[in-house]
């Protein structure tokens, strides 16, 4: 199988984390293009293409889009996580942390809709386990996800006529650079996902056989702890 004749699987933030480790477990067999916000040399190496372009500019990627007539996997994994309550959060805030996790996905599909019709593929959302249990300190990013989550349902419905299947993936805590970086004295690991079992839920998902659709995956801690 020749590089062009392989499926196209476009991920978004797969620069690093969950993103890196789909495209990881994806470019053995797919075309595997990254949209991703900087360098990302790890990605490269895995002979992955990259287009370097802000989600949020949806001229940019709706013309890079333009170039790929059929796309057989699209995986919303880009997102940002800051902790705000109710309380704290400024309007600007909000609308920012709901741009990049719940809009941007929901456009960039849009765009996409036409090349992911003619493939009859698939739509993966990187949902949360902040979707569907709540977390003191993190209305924003629970507020985001909840409603990725009704996007992806009611996709599911719209686009079935057309032959496109649409998973949210869940993860529980996962063991990220982004969860590192937030400092928590009390971070460990060993409580976390490996980000190589989110891929792995992915790939179940992109690999379903023509008979079934696979609409939810919940990826949990295997040492389950209190939220």
């Amino acid at each position: 199988m020749t590089e062009q004749s392989k499926p196209v699987a476009i991920v978004t933030g797969a620069a690093s984390g969950i993103g890196l480790e789909i495209a990881r477990e994806l470019v053995r067999d797919h075309r595997v293009i990254g949209i991703v916000r900087r360098d990302a040399p790890e990605l490269e190496a895995l002979g992955a293409e990259l287009w370097r372009t802000d989600l949020t500019d949806y001229a940019a990627v709706g013309a890079l889009l333009d170039g790929e007539p059929s796309i057989d996997l699209l995986v919303h994994n880009a997102a940002i996580a800051p902790r705000y309550s109710v309380a704290e959060a400024t309007p600007e805030q909000w609308r920012e942390v709901l741009e990049v996790d719940t809009v941007a996905p929901a456009v960039i599909t849009s765009l996409a809709l036409p090349a992911l019709r003619t493939a009859a593929g698939t739509v993966v959302f990187i949902g949360s386990g902040a979707s569907r249990n709540p977390v003191a300190g993190s209305a924003v990013y629970a507020a985001a996800k909840h409603a990725l989550l009704g996007i992806a349902n009611t996709l599911r419905v719209e686009e079935h006529p057309n032959g496109i299947r649409v998973t949210t993936v869940a993860p529980g805590p996962t063991d990220t650079p982004m969860a590192r970086r937030d400092g928590d004295p009390s971070y460990d690991p060993s409580t976390r996902i490996d980000p190589r079992s989110v891929a792995r839920a992915v790939r179940l998902a992109a690999d379903a056989t023509d008979d079934a659709h696979i609409p939810d995956i919940i990826v949990r801690p295997r040492a389950e702890t209190p939220r």
